[in-house]
């Protein structure tokens, strides 16, 4: 039987089939939905680490006792990880320990473009790259063998395309694995396992050597593979890449590369060798074309496409056009010629009618303070009307950011923003820098009550694990008092005028301060207020509301009207309109 699956949930289903029973991430798109489908099954164990090097250690950790584990995020996740990665390539694992780790070409949701494929080269481990949900499910097995075998961690990488388009998965019909068995007691191995700088130094060859033995093993596994066809053009290819370029060059021969580092020298020589021009199409960086050309392969591939964005078969074919390795048909050849362009309206993304932050940004603004911002849905405070953020690099950096500002003896008034979630997950640290170090600065923790930018996904603060279990909720305001801050107050950001009055008292203290602005995403809430409505004689038109960058207000030709299918509620327009033109309903 067979069924229609994301990438993310194959590798979900293909985790659980092969027996992981413990998985930890921290969500992140393009990865979220892998560690929310695994935790829906029965037996295991799933959650929603503070942070992704968190996630990792619990997953080593797991292996290391002898259970399959896995650890999933996106693509930066993985420079969060990394420290933790390394160490465990050194040590190895007794059970199988894989890495689902989605790239984001074209940055769909992402600060950066990076190619996660240089970490399987710079951390000395292998990468697998599935091209369709099958192949998600299926490599997850083949991953969880590999690293038992290897005894070294896997990573399978994905992009975007492939974590959330679906594609037929072979279902197992005959119900799921039967629980493992309970594992004995750890196996204590100090030499193997703690990496003081004598056992590293110990541990180094083997990894050197385990990777020639892996590079041996890519020469034989299937998922390597070349595809015969027209020897005139060879194709190398993975993932969503190899399915694209197959439309693009259906009679060409290729060389589909499941398994990504280390590359089989032997069958790219063979396939070279069969071929009379080699081609090699890949997003990002030119990882298998370095490779190629360092063996003496003379290859084509950046010098016909691009080296950023991500591709369609679009792409692919027009930049095959341009290079002359395929002919347009004289119809197409015309019909492009000839078609219009299409431009479609530009639609930025703005905040949420009754979200929270967006108070909050409105008082920034007009307070003229300097913003270090973070990642979060209220990055989007950035854009324009509300243009009250001035930086934002990478989850958790704006508290240190400011910190750094601050010593540099700028004039500003200096204020940093993050998220709850980001707060957990790597703002804890910084908080304390700067109390530490002693910096004039107000920290606002924007206090949503969710993961809200990843699809309201659960956090230490909230009470709630990702398997729906009710546990501690770590009070926001008690652990930064624990820190040692004095000076804390907890305000709804729909309060204006306390809001403003609450952090004049912060920046005009000259000591380090913590806000929290504290109001519950209202998607995830689903809290609906009475709209305010707009007194047409009263409204000057004057725009001031329309400042507020809020959907539901729209400038007619005389005055301002509110959509009351949109509006929340919120009454921040109340609050803004200076002729009073916009109140709410008297009952």
């Amino acid at each position: 039987m067979k069924k229609l699956m994301t990438g993310n949930e194959a590798l979900a289903y293909g985790a659980y089939l092969s027996g992981v029973r413990v998985g930890a991430a921290y969500p992140g798109t393009p990865s979220t939905e892998i560690m929310e489908n695994f935790a829906r099954y029965p037996g295991v164990f799933a959650e929603w680490a503070p942070n992704e090097k968190v996630a990792m250690d619990v997953g080593i950790g797991a292996a290391y006792a002898g259970s399959r584990a896995m650890v999933s995020m996106k693509h930066v996740g993985l420079n969060v990880a990394a420290d933790s990665l390394f160490y465990a390539v050194y040590t190895g694992l007794k059970g199988g320990l894989v890495i689902a780790c989605a790239d984001d070409p074209g940055m769909h949701s992402s600060q950066n473009e990076q190619d996660n494929r240089n970490y399987a080269k710079f951390a000395k481990l292998p990468m697998l790259e599935p091209a369709d949900s099958e192949e998600c499910k299926q490599f997850m097995g083949i991953a969880l063998e590999m690293s038992e075998a290897f005894d070294t961690p896997v990573i399978v990488r994905t992009v975007t395309r492939i974590s959330h388009s679906s594609s037929p998965v072979e279902i197992l019909e005959d119900g799921p694995p039967p629980p493992p068995e309970d594992l004995p007691l750890y196996e204590r191995n100090p030499l193997k396992c703690v990496m003081v700088p004598a056992n590293a130094r110990q541990r180094h060859p083997v990894i050197e050597e385990k990777i020639k033995k892996l590079a041996d093993y890519a020469e034989t596994i299937a998922i390597n593979r070349i595809e015969p066809g027209d020897d005139s053009l060879g194709i190398v290819a993975s993932g969503s890449v190899y399915q694209y370029a197959r439309e693009v060059f259906p009679n060409a021969t290729f060389l589909k590369l499941g398994m990504v580092y280390p590359l089989p020298q032997k069958l790219i020589k063979e396939f070279a060798s069969r071929v009379k021009t080699v081609v090699v199409i890949e997003e990002l960086d030119p990882f298998f074309e370095e490779h190629i050309r360092l063996m003496g392969i003379e290859v084509k591939g950046k010098d016909i496409f691009p080296m950023i964005g991500e591709f369609s078969p679009s792409l692919i074919h027009q930049c095959a056009l341009e290079a002359g390795l395929i002919d347009a048909p004289a119809v197409e050849a015309e019909a492009a010629a000839t078609a219009p362009a299409v431009e479609l309206p530009i639609r930025p993304p703005i905040l949420c009618p009754g979200c929270g932050h967006r108070g909050m940004f409105h008082v920034l603004r007009e307070t003229g303070v300097l913003v270090l911002g973070d990642i979060g849905c209220y990055t989007l405070g950035f854009a324009p009307p509300l243009s009250a953020m001035h930086t934002c690099g990478c989850m958790g950096a704006s508290i240190g950011v400011a910190h750094g500002v601050a010593k540099a003896g700028v004039k500003d008034r200096i204020v940093a923003v993050i998220g709850d979630s980001t707060f957990f997950h790597s703002g804890i640290h910084p908080l304390i820098d700067v109390l530490y170090n002693e910096s004039n600065i107000t920290v606002i923790i924007a206090d949503n009550s969710v993961t809200a930018m990843t699809g309201h996904q659960q956090h230490p603060g909230t009470g709630i694990t990702l398997q729906k279990k009710t546990t501690h909720a770590v009070d926001l305001e008690k652990l930064v008092r624990s820190i040692g801050y004095n000076l804390v107050d907890v305000v709804d950001p729909y309060n204006l005028e306390k809001f403003e009055e609450v952090l004049e008292n912060h920046l005009n203290s000259g000591k380090p301060s913590v806000i929290i602005s504290k109001r519950p995403c209202v998607l995830y809430t689903k809290e609906k207020r009475t709209p305010p409505q707009v007194n047409a004689d009263e409204c000057t038109n004057c725009g001031t509301c329309l400042d507020l960058g809020c959907s539901p207000l729209m400038q007619e030709e005389n005055n301002v009207s509110i959509d009351p299918m949109l509006c929340n509620g919120c009454g921040l327009c109340v609050q803004v309109c200076p002729v009073e033109a916009i109140v709410h309903e008297v009952n």
